[in-house]
C-alpha cells in the first residue's frame, strides 16, 4: 500500500475559509478516488494561511481490472436512442452489446471493462479534475489566467510512494502551467528558499524545521498554552473565544503568542467598544479581572519569531489599538451631549428599505406592536414599553455606532443609563435585537421581550408583505433567524402568546413552523412528532404546541403508544385505500357508526372503547393535560387488535353493514387525529 501527499501552495488563503476548502479538497479527492476505482484506508486534510494540505495512505500501487454494466435502451428503441447508447459505453455496434430480458421487457447491456495498471497513471487525473471544482466562497483570477482559486497559486507538491507524480495545473491565459513537483517553501519570513519532501512523515518535520506548524489543532493548542501562560503572569484570566482562536490559528503558521497594554485614558470606556475594537478589528484575545470585569491586558499573536522578544511588534500593536479607541472615546464623549429623544427626528433621514420608508417610519410600527404585546405580558408596564420601543432605533445615528455598527443596542443601552431612564427601558433597548443567535441570551424582562418580539414581528411582517421570503439558501433579511428569536423568546420565557394575529399571513405561520421543526430537531424532537402536531392546524400558540409535542413524543416512546400506532396504521390504511376507490367515500363514513348494525362483539367493543376515548380526552385537551389525553389512548390496541381479528371489513354482499364498519375505521382514525396527526408519524 502506497501514500498520495498533496500540497496547494498559494497566497494568503482568508482564514474562515481554511477549514472548508481543506475539507472540499478532501472530499474532491476522494471522490475521485472512488469513481476511479481506487480504493483507500484514510485521508487527513490540513491548512495554514498559505497552503492546504492531503494525505491519503493505504492506496493498492496497482489497480484491478473493474468491469461495469450499463443498461441500455429498449430493444427496438429509435435509432438515436441506440447511437446514444453505444457513444456513452464505448461502443462500436450493437455486436459488442448484449441483448437481456429484464422481465419487462427486453434491454441492450453493454459490459465495460476498465482496464487495470499502475495506480499513479490515474492519479493526476484525479487531481486535476479535484482543484478545477474545488468551491470557494470568493475567488480571483490572476496575471492573464483563466482559472478561479482564492488566491494566486504558487506551486503543487504531488507524490505518491514518494515518487512526483505526472501531471500538471494550468492556470490558462498566457500564464505558465504548475507542474507537479515536491519542492514547496517553509514560514514567509522565518526560513528561505524550497526544500524537497519524500513523505507526508517527511513534509510534516521539514515544515516545523521551516517553522510551519501544519496541524491548526497544534497551533490553536500552542496559542492557548503561551496566552494562558502570559495571564498567568499578568494576574488576569484568558476570556474564552473558540471562534476567535479558529480565526488566529488561520492567521499563523509559527502562532507566537504576546501580551500587550490598554491605556488607562480608555478604560472608562464602555468594555463592549474596548472588545469590539481589539476583538473584531484587530484581533486580538481580551482578557478579564478575578471578578469578570474587562482588564487591561490582550493577548496579540504574532506570525513571526521577534528578535527583540516581541517589544516592537507589542508597541505597534497597542499604538493601533490606541488610534482606534482614541476615536471611541471621542465618539463616546459627543454622543452624550445630546438625548436620544433629540435624535428620533435624524431617523427620518435614514432609509430602513426602499418599500418599507425609513427607520422612523419602523419605529412607529414597533411602538404600535410592542404595545399589542405588552396587553397580553404580565408586568409589562405600557409606558415604559412605548419608551423604549421609540427609543430603540435612536443610536442609530450616533457616532459611535457609525464607527461600531456591532454595537447598536448596546450604545442605545449605555446612553439611556447615563439619561437616568428607567432601567427596564434601557435594557429594552439594549436587548431588543436579542437573541441575535442559537448561543446568544434571550431577553427575559417584560419590556425586553415586548420590545424585542415587535422588532423581529415587524422584520418579518414588513418583509413578509413587499414579497421578500427566503429562498433557498437565501435570506438576505435575515428572516429565519428573526423567526428563531421569536419562538426562542416565546418558549424560553413561556408566554401564552397567540401569534396569529400579528402574522397576517397564513404561510407566515407555516415558515414559524418550519423553524420550530429545525430548532426541535437540534434538540432531539423528531421532526414527525412536530409535523403531526403542526398539520392539525390552527395552533398559533407555541407553548401549548410544544406540550402536545412533548407528551406525543413520551407516549410513542411507550410499548403502548408503539402498539396503538400500529393498529392506527391498520384502520388508516384500510379507509385510505378504500377512498381511493371510491371518491365519495370520505363524506359517507364521516361521523359515527350506526350502533344497531353494529353486529360482533368485537365491533362494539372498539365502539365503546371509543366513546370512552372521546370522554376522556376532550376535557383533557380542554386542560392542556396532553399526557392525559395520550394515556387515555392506551387502551385501545387490544379492542382494534380483535377487531382485524375477527370481524371482515368488505363485506360486499352486505353494503351497510360495510360503510358502517369503515365508519368504525374511520372514527378510530378521526378519534387519534384529534390530539395529533398520526399519519405524520414515521414507521
Amino acid at each position: 500500500m502506497a501514500e498520495l501527499l498533496l500540497e496547494l501552495l498559494s497566497e494568503e488563503i482568508p482564514a474562515r475559509m481554511q477549514t472548508r476548502a481543506a475539507e472540499d479538497l478532501k472530499r474532491l479527492i476522494c471522490d475521485g478516488l472512488k469513481g476511479a476505482g481506487i480504493g483507500f484506508e484514510t485521508a487527513q486534510a490540513f491548512a495554514t494561511p498559505r497552503r492546504l494540505a492531503l494525505v491519503v495512505e493505504g492506496i493498492p500501487a496497482v489497480r484491478d481490472d473493474v468491469s461495469e454494466e450499463k443498461r441500455g435502451p429498449r430493444v427496438g428503441a429509435p435509432d438515436q436512442a441506440v447511437q446514444g447508447f453505444l457513444k456513452g459505453a464505448g461502443l462500436a455496434s450493437l455486436d459488442e452489446a448484449e441483448k437481456r430480458d429484464t422481465g419487462k421487457g427486453e434491454f441492450w447491456f453493454a459490459v465495460v471493462t476498465k482496464k487495470g495498471g499502475p495506480t499513479a497513471d490515474a492519479l493526476g487525473a484525479v487531481i486535476d479534475a479535484a482543484l478545477k471544482v474545488l468551491p470557494w466562497p470568493k475567488s480571483m483570477k490572476w496575471g492573464s489566467s483563466t482559472m478561479h482559486w482564492v488566491r494566486p497559486l504558487q506551486s503543487i507538491v504531488a507524490l505518491f510512494d514518494g515518487k512526483v507524480l505526472q501531471g500538471e495545473v494550468s492556470p490558462g491565459g498566457q500564464m505558465a502551467s504548475i507542474a507537479f513537483g515536491a519542492t514547496t517553501r517553509g514560514h514567509r519570513f522565518l526560513s528561505k528558499g524550497t526544500f524537497e519532501v519524500a513523505s507526508f512523515a517527511d513534509y510534516v518535520a521539514k515544515l516545523r524545521e521551516a517553522h510551519v506548524i501544519l496541524d491548526a489543532a497544534e497551533r490553536k493548542a500552542i496559542i492557548l498554552e503561551g496566552a494562558a501562560r502570559l495571564c498567568t503572569d499578568a494576574q488576569v484570566k484568558l476570556n474564552e473565544d473558540g471562534g476567535l482562536l479558529e480565526e488566529v490559528a488561520g492567521l499563523t503558521e509559527w502562532p507566537v503568542p504576546m501580551l500587550g497594554a490598554i491605556d488607562a485614558q480608555f478604560m472608562d470606556v464602555p468594555p463592549e467598544v474596548l472588545i469590539v475594537s481589539m476583538k473584531v478589528h484587530l484581533r486580538f484575545l481580551t482578557t478579564s479581572r478575578a471578578d469578570g470585569t474587562l482588564a487591561n491586558r490582550f493577548v496579540v499573536v504574532a506570525n513571526n519569531v521577534a528578535r527583540d522578544g516581541g517589544k516592537t511588534i507589542v508597541a505597534g500593536n497597542e499604538r493601533v489599538l490606541r488610534g482606534r479607541l482614541a476615536d471611541a472615546k471621542f465618539f463616546w464623549d459627543q454622543d452624550r451631549k445630546a438625548t436620544l429623544e433629540s435624535r428620533l427626528p435624524s431617523l427620518k433621514q435614514v432609509v430602513f428599505h426602499a418599500k418599507l420608508g425609513t427607520q422612523a417610519d419602523r419605529v412607529e410600527r414597533i411602538v404600535a406592536l410592542a404595545g399589542e404585546i405588552a396587553k397580553v405580558l404580565p408586568d409589562a408596564r405600557p409606558a415604559e414599553v412605548e419608551q423604549a420601543a421609540r427609543l430603540c432605533k435612536a443610536d442609530l445615528v450616533t457616532g459611535m455606532v457609525g464607527e461600531f455598527p456591532e454595537l447598536q443596542g448596546v450604545m442605545g443601552r449605555y446612553y439611556a443609563l447615563g439619561e437616568k431612564l428607567p432601567a427596564s427601558v434601557a435594557d429594552a433597548i439594549g436587548d431588543h435585537y436579542t437573541p441575535a443567535g442559537p448561543n446568544d441570551r434571550c431577553p427575559t424582562a417584560p419590556v425586553s421581550i415586548a420590545v424585542a418580539l415587535a422588532d423581529k414581528l415587524d422584520a418579518l411582517t414588513s418583509f413578509w408583505a413587499i414579497g421578500e421570503k427566503p429562498t433557498g439558501s437565501r435570506d438576505p433579511f435575515a428572516l429565519r433567524r428573526a423567526a428563531l428569536g421569536v419562538i426562542r423568546i416565546v418558549v424560553e420565557n413561556k408566554l401564552r402568546l397567540p401569534l396569529k394575529p400579528f402574522l397576517k399571513a397564513d404561510d407566515l405561520l407555516a415558515f414559524f413552523a418550519e423553524r420550530l421543526k429545525v430548532q426541535m430537531r437540534e434538540k432531539g424532537v423528531r421532526h414527525d412528532v412536530v409535523d403531526a402536531v403542526v398539520s392539525l392546524g390552527g395552533e398559533d400558540d407555541l407553548v401549548r404546541l410544544l406540550a402536545r409535542v412533548e407528551a406525543l413524543q413520551a407516549f410513542l416512546g411507550t410499548e403502548a403508544g408503539r402498539n396503538l400506532l400500529t393498529a392506527y396504521g391498520r384502520a388508516a390504511n384500510i379507509v385510505r385505500a378504500e377512498e381511493k376507490k371510491d371518491k365519495g367515500l370520505a363524506a359517507k363514513i364521516a361521523g359515527a357508526p350506526d350502533a344497531a348494525l353494529l353486529e360482533q362483539a368485537e365491533e362494539k367493543s372498539v365502539a365503546s372503547a371509543l366513546d370512552q376515548v372521546a370522554r376522556a380526552v376532550k376535557p383533557a385537551l380542554a386542560t392542556e393535560d396532553f399526557a392525559g389525553a395520550m394515556a387515555a389512548f392506551a387502551g385501545l390496541r387490544g379492542p382494534i387488535d380483535a377487531l382485524f381479528d375477527k370481524v371482515t371489513v368488505n363485506v360486499t354482499d352486505r353494503p351497510e353493514v360495510r360503510l358502517n364498519r369503515l365508519k368504525l375505521l374511520n372514527q378510530i382514525r378521526a378519534t387519534m387525529d384529534a390530539v395529533a396527526d398520526f399519519s405524520k408519524i414515521e414507521g
